[in-house]
């Protein structure tokens, strides 16, 4: 059986593109683009998820593997994979950065931990809502929303399409917004008890003078930073599900859904 090499170069090209599309999502993407999943598992999701998609999809235009065309092409499908990707990551980040917050008014940032997802020291309090976002993100299928998306952008932004707009960017940097105004609003309501905590023991200092505030101020205040993290906990669904709604907003406007 003769394989010419027109063919052989068109399956590759109907292959490559797609594949570089889904590469660029799961680099980044929340869930399975972190650090302690072997490079293996995604590799192999990759190419599985490439394979089905691949013969839903039209066949490549110009397949010359060799062109310059061909390379700004696979720049581009990585470019619109990592745009979807990293909104899911910016969505994970908004309750590390919350946490962070959290930890620096209660003086629990002393005890902090290795992000295996990132590598990097956190907060523990970060580190709490990390994992807990993460089993949520798990547990309302956020990732086979984010392969959905993923799906509905071959339709919205075909391969040798054009998505050079700068305003496609510009929903990714809108987006980075919602990501501090959420982490704000998580932490806003410990921050604000945590500053009563504190006028309060300014007041003590002030009624007692030779009572040693700073022996006995400190482990006060990490206790009442635990329980208060403890009674707003029950928050934190409300502004996941916020959150994630934004998330999917504003994935939908950047693959144009």
């Amino acid at each position: 059986m003769d394989f010419p090499l027109s063919v052989l170069m068109q399956t590759v090209a109907d292959f490559l593109l797609p594949l570089c599309r889904v590469t660029g999502m799961f680099l980044v993407m929340a869930g399975i683009g972190v650090r302690n999943i072997p490079m293996r598992i995604k590799t192999g999701l990759v190419v599985f998820i490439t394979l089905i998609i691949m013969p839903t999809l039209q066949p490549v235009p110009s397949p010359d593997l060799m062109s310059g065309h061909m390379f700004l092409e696979v720049l581009l499908q990585l470019l619109i994979g990592f745009a979807l990707g990293f909104i899911s990551l910016m969505f994970i980040t908004t309750f590390v950065l919350a946490g962070q917050l959290l930890a620096t008014q209660t003086g629990l940032g002393f005890a902090s931990m290795v992000d295996p997802a990132s590598g990097v020291n956190v907060a523990a309090i970060g580190q709490f809502y990390l994992i807990l976002a993460t089993l949520l993100f798990w547990l309302f299928d956020g990732h086979l929303i984010m392969i959905q998306m993923l799906v509905f952008s071959f339709d919205t932004l075909p391969i040798n399409g054009q998505w050079w707009d700068v305003t496609h960017y510009w929903t990714v940097v809108e987006f980075g917004g919602w990501m501090f105004a959420t982490a704000l609003a998580i932490a806003l309501a410990p921050i604000v008890s945590m500053l009563v905590v504190n006028l309060s023991f300014g007041i003590m200092t002030r009624a007692a003078p030779q009572l040693n505030i700073f022996s006995i101020g400190f482990p006060i205040t990490m206790l009442a930073g635990l329980i208060i993290l403890w009674l707003t906990l029950d928050t934190f669904l409300f502004h996941y599900d916020k959150q994630w709604q934004h998330a999917i907003d504003y994935s939908c406007r950047l693959v144009g859904c």
